[in-house]
């Protein structure tokens, strides 16, 4: 496990790469990977017409019928990574020479130690001032079908490189980067016996993402109960997940990542933006990519792996308060006024998607 963020100059910061993580796939399978987001948008539509049949009197009752469709699939205890490379890969996540005057790594932003996140509402950048978007777990977002907010990045590898030239981040380039790397011995010799052309970009991209991809959490509770051990849960945990299901949260948030694989948009009842104050650029999400009116306020949906340990919640990171997420949801997303034994419900069963890294419980309390 890394030991924490790596500074050069004393100060406990965070760098501002809110980018998230996911498998860089063979082009065989690109176009599958172009239909995912319909099949589980389709997913998500009859979870979301289920809920809605499913009737204001039965919420909250074990009489609740959910479909037999299971939304949500267990993380995979293994990973198919070159575990020689994660370690170089773990070495140069953790190296600040990766930035511009050794003020940042990748660390500092994703310390995992601390839920894959920064805890901040807004990462700071390579100046030392907070950003303009808040960084998610790194954890498990190599199952997130695009990364970043705006789901600007298809790889892994174009997103990591997209961090290391950011003037907002690590303000770099391979000229600077490489010959850094190769005045040290060590990686000259781990990088030669990985690699037939030793420190090369490429190289140094593929060894992050194989790092990157190691970082799953398995064995959560709910997985657990996923495969099958039904105690694994409390009844107040599987009500939650019942409320969860039947209010229609998993039309969004579903598959292995409960989120990560389609886009919506932020205030589809209500406008999120109306109680926050001032509308900045960040809040305009896909609309930055793509300059389509309808991408406007849309942004990919987050994975809620960890979720109880990830706070402040949103792109803005506005909320650090898991229950007064789940009621922010409800209203904007869902349109409905939860009641406060219904949040807790939830709440309860969202912990339970906390899960382990290398053997060890994420859970901080």
């Amino acid at each position: 496990m890394s030991s924490g963020p790596v500074y050069s100059k004393g100060v406990d910061i965070s760098c501002n790469p809110p980018q998230e993580i996911s498998y860089p796939l063979p082009k065989a399978r690109l176009t599958a990977l172009a239909i995912l987001p319909v099949v589980f948008a389709l997913l998500g539509l009859f979870l979301l017409v289920d809920a809605v049949t499913a009737g204001e009197s039965k919420r909250g009752n074990d009489s609740v019928s959910l479909p037999d469709i299971e939304p949500i699939s267990a993380i995979p205890l293994k990973v198919d990574v070159n575990w020689d490379k994660v370690a170089l890969g773990e070495k140069l996540f953790n190296d600040p020479r990766l930035s511009h005057d050794g003020f940042l790594a990748c660390a500092s932003c994703h310390q995992l130690d601390q839920g894959g996140d920064d805890g901040l509402p807004l990462s700071i950048t390579n100046t030392g001032e907070p950003g303009v978007i808040n960084a998610p777990t790194v954890f498990n977002s190599a199952f997130n079908f695009r990364l970043t907010w705006r789901g600007r990045f298809r790889t892994l590898d174009d997103q990591v490189e997209a961090v290391l030239h950011n003037p907002m981040e690590m303000n770099t380039n391979w000229t600077e980067i490489l010959p850094k790397l190769q005045a040290d011995a060590d990686y000259t010799v781990l990088f030669s016996r990985l690699y037939l052309d030793g420190i090369k970009g490429k190289n140094v991209l593929d060894a992050i993402s194989n790092f990157q991809r190691s970082l799953i959490t398995p064995n959560a509770r709910f997985d657990q109960y996923l495969r099958g051990r039904r105690d694994a849960l409390t009844e107040d945990e599987k009500q939650g997940y019942q409320l969860f299901r039947t209010y229609g949260c998993a039309a969004c948030h579903q598959g292995v990542n409960v989120g990560g694989n389609l886009y919506q948009k932020l205030g589809i009842f209500m406008d999120y933006f109306a109680g926050r104050g001032k509308v900045t650029e960040a809040d305009f999400g896909r609309f930055l990519e793509t300059g389509a009116d309808s991408d406007r306020y849309v942004f990919r949906v987050p994975s809620l792996r960890n979720v109880a340990v990830t706070a402040p919640y949103f792109h803005d990171g506005s909320v650090s308060d898991l229950e007064e997420a789940v009621q922010k949801m409800g209203e904007v997303q869902l349109g409905e006024t939860l009641a406060k034994a219904e949040i807790s419900l939830i709440v309860k069963f969202l912990r339970s998607l906390t899960g382990e890294y290398r053997g060890r419980s994420l859970d901080m309390e």
